[in-house]
């Protein structure tokens, strides 16, 4: 099997915890999730029980993402089509294309980074968002199928995923996008990649970022953590969490990135600065390890100037809305998403 650690190697899991004052109490499950937890707990250790990543990819397969209950229906709504693009070193990327099957000439582009540890997943692992953002007739979603780890550790999939959105830039046209209109996008390891694209694009001189979504979002490796400035609770508080616990969490880690240093490319709060980046709007779960470092990338990103928008939702898991899709939080979820692609996405008929 995938192989664990007997115990987290950068988070001290024994200590005496007591819930911190700010974020601790959003720990405490809902009826729903409590209600869930064994079959998700059965899902999740027939995954991990494969014996080695490759074949655990295998059995998580690659169906198309399931709408929850009153959502869009993905095959009459929203078209799709595969691209590729060549990576830096040439290797041939797959892009995933989501669309209204009326949009209008020059849509905002999300760009969009799909999560699954650096290590698992494809386009439909965010499948879910990725339609319901292509409902809006004034975006075209574009899903990036980087390289995965450990095959391809850090930095290839932070890469391809910015060749991949120079490649957008420079093929507007047959994209249908404004190339000055972008929006990066993802979850959990997605969110990582979209909070560093954001950073590297300001500091490499790429136009047109105009905001920034982040879902569940991992933004600082674990040992570089700066537990003096921020509270960092929840590794210890949900280090058990059957959707994603802390050490497995660190076998994504190390497969990733298996001799971390300090650097922003892949733990953006470790950034020198975070003036002058995009709009962010960060949504987090509360029976999460990630819950504290969504917080804290919200405060350090509001202490730069940046607008910020999140939003906790107390007592459920790591990418709720994907597993517990009837969860009574989950259109909330889809709804604020929405009202931010809404409040940032134009196209050339709504400019008029």
């Amino acid at each position: 099997m995938v192989h664990l650690k007997d115990k987290p190697e950068y988070v001290d899991t024994d200590v005496d915890f007591k819930p911190l004052p700010k974020y601790g109490h959003m720990s405490e499950k809902t009826p729903e999730f409590l209600a869930a937890e064994p079959f998700l707990d059965a899902a999740y250790t027939r995954l991990w029980s494969q014996p080695d990543f490759p074949a655990f990819r295998q059995a998580a397969g690659d169906a198309d993402a399931v709408m929850p209950p009153g959502g869009p229906d993905r095959y009459r709504d929203v078209t799709t089509e595969l691209l590729q693009f060549p990576a830096r070193d040439g290797y041939l990327i797959e892009l995933k294309v989501y669309k209204s099957p009326n949009v209008r000439p020059n849509a905002t582009l999300v760009y969009r980074m799909h999560g699954g540890g650096h290590v698992v997943g494809r386009h439909e692992v965010d499948g879910t968002e990725n339609i319901y953002a292509a409902t809006n007739p004034d975006i075209v979603v574009v899903s990036v199928d980087y390289r995965l780890a450990p095959e391809f550790p850090f930095p290839v999939p932070v890469e391809d995923c910015y060749d991949g959105l120079l490649w957008c830039k420079n093929n507007a046209k047959t994209l249908g996008i404004d190339p000055e209109k972008i929006i990066v996008a993802g979850s959990s390891a997605g969110a990582n990649r979209a909070a560093v694209l954001a950073i590297m694009a300001r500091d490499g001189g790429v136009t047109g970022i105009i905001g920034q979504v982040l879902h569940f979002p991992a933004v600082c490796h674990p040992k570089f953590f700066p537990r003096d400035k921020y509270e960092f609770g929840s590794y210890v508080q949900n280090a058990d969490n059957c959707v994603l616990s802390v050490v497995r969490l660190e076998a994504f880690y190390d497969a990733y990135n298996p001799n971390p240093e300090p650097d922003h490319r892949h733990s953006p709060l470790l950034a020198a600065s975070l003036a002058n980046l995009p709009p962010a709007l960060i949504q987090c779960a509360g029976v999460d390890i990630f819950r504290d470092e969504a917080f804290a990338y919200a405060d350090a990103l509001q202490a730069a100037g940046v607008d910020v928008e999140i939003h906790g939702y107390p007592g459920v898991p790591h990418c709720f809305p994907a597993i517990i899709n009837t969860h009574p939080s989950t259109p909330t979820f889809y709804e604020r998403f929405n009202g931010f692609l809404k409040g940032h996405a134009t196209s050339s008929v709504q400019q008029k």
